[in-house]
């Protein structure tokens, strides 16, 4: 965004200060929710790294995962959502000081970078295999969603709502079509809404692990929601509406997921009341069905109204420091946890099959500690390269 949250790290000074700080607030709890799901997502990414002889077909199956592993996917399922809701909220402040056309352009070339870099940087940090599994995973999501929402903001701010809510809300109704890899269509229908995969050239394919319909309609909602976020808006109020919004999108997950007719699949009293909560928040992410989302995004509206409330705390600041450079963050951690891991086989071999592997879940908890503190730095370094550096305007798409 233009006007960074990092500014507030500076000191402030005279009118231009005074002028900006409401700016700021608004800004700093959106920067702070944004790096907040960064450090969350470190967790995850640090658990698929050192138990890759853990790999289960689905995290969340309370019959086949154990709880530890359960809870703490539960727990990073909260990133996605958040992150392509607020890049749907940060197109429309964008927008305040741009033309359409401007905003639009942004948009597209920002997708377009994203797309770019989910199939090389990314998919080199994850496998140096050949032939080559491109996963077209979160990255991917949000270059297609940025390059649809360039389009779609010239659409009036009803119409906006009605398209975001009925993809979020209605797009299960579509569970039923699946096709098969020699049918017409197969290949646009994988990447919209059918987790599967799609042969490449020269035996590749790809992996369509996000597909991106109902991920539009988030970043469409979070566009639409960035008008509770201008300048002469209240922040009392804003937080107020936040809180409401959220207590009623996860009031509403409780209800229909009690009714088991839609959303989702459906979930049974297990043998256990640790089970049968188990059974009960087991939501699909692939693609995120009605329920999922209205679980995490109800969770996230929630943070965003707690943050802005706790403006100035320093621990918010310095969240506020991995969300604005999140792009930056997503790659350096990606590549550390690789060199770490390639380190670790030099050293101690496979100790899991053709992996190398750590015994206890306890571990995460160590390097996690460790690895964060050491990624705040470079990440400090290059946030504060974005605001002093505005003379490169290609810093701003990192």
């Amino acid at each position: 965004m233009k006007n960074s949250v990092l500014n507030c790290l500076q000191p402030p000074c005279g009118a231009e200060a005074l002028n900006t700080a409401a700016s700021r607030q608004r800004l700093q709890s959106i920067d702070a929710l944004r790096g907040l799901v960064m450090v969350i997502m470190l967790i995850d990414h640090i658990r698929e790294n050192w138990y890759l002889y853990m790999n289960v077909t689905d995290p969340v199956n309370p019959m086949t995962v154990e709880p530890a592993l359960f809870y703490m996917r539960i727990v990073t399922n909260l990133c996605a959502p958040i992150f392509v809701g607020l890049t749907g909220l940060s197109a429309y402040l964008y927008g305040t000081s741009h033309t359409k056309a401007e905003t639009a352009s942004y948009l597209l070339k920002r997708g377009l970078l994203l797309m770019m870099i989910e199939v090389t940087l990314i998919t080199l940090a994850w496998t140096v295999k050949l032939p080559v599994t491109i996963w077209l995973q979160v990255i991917w999501a949000i270059g297609v969603c940025m390059i649809a929402l360039a389009g779609l903001i010239y659409l009036p701010k009803k119409l906006l709502l009605v398209l975001g809510l009925a993809l979020v809300g209605g797009h299960n109704l579509l569970d039923g079509i699946q096709l098969m890899p020699d049918q017409p269509g197969f290949t646009i229908w994988a990447l919209l809404h059918q987790r599967d995969l799609i042969a490449l050239p020269f035996g590749a394919v790809a992996r369509t692990s996000y597909p991106v319909l109902p991920w539009i309609g988030v970043i469409v909602i979070g566009y639409v929601l960035g008008g509770w976020f201008d300048r002469d808006k209240d922040s009392e109020q804003r937080v107020h509406r936040l809180l409401v919004l959220g207590a009623g999108m996860l009031l509403a997950f409780v209800v229909l997921r009690a009714m088991n007719f839609y959303g989702d699949k459906p979930w049974s009293a297990e043998d256990s009341v640790l089970h049968t909560a188990m059974s009960f928040i087991a939501l699909t992410k692939y693609p995120p069905s009605f329920l999922f989302l209205l679980q995490t995004l109800g969770i996230g509206v929630i943070l965003l109204a707690l943050f802005e409330r706790w403006n100035g705390q320093r621990w918010l600041s310095m969240l506020a420091v991995f969300g604005g450079a999140p792009m930056f963050f997503y790659i350096l951690h990606m590549y550390v946890l690789r060199v770490l891991y390639h380190i670790a086989f030099l050293i101690w071999g496979a100790t899991h099959g053709v992996s190398f592997g750590l015994e206890n879940f306890n571990w995460i908890w160590l390097w996690y500690a460790l690895l964060l503190p050491l990624l705040y730095v470079p990440t400090a370094w290059y946030s504060r390269l974005k605001v002093r550096r505005r003379d490169i305007s290609w810093l701003r798409y990192f």
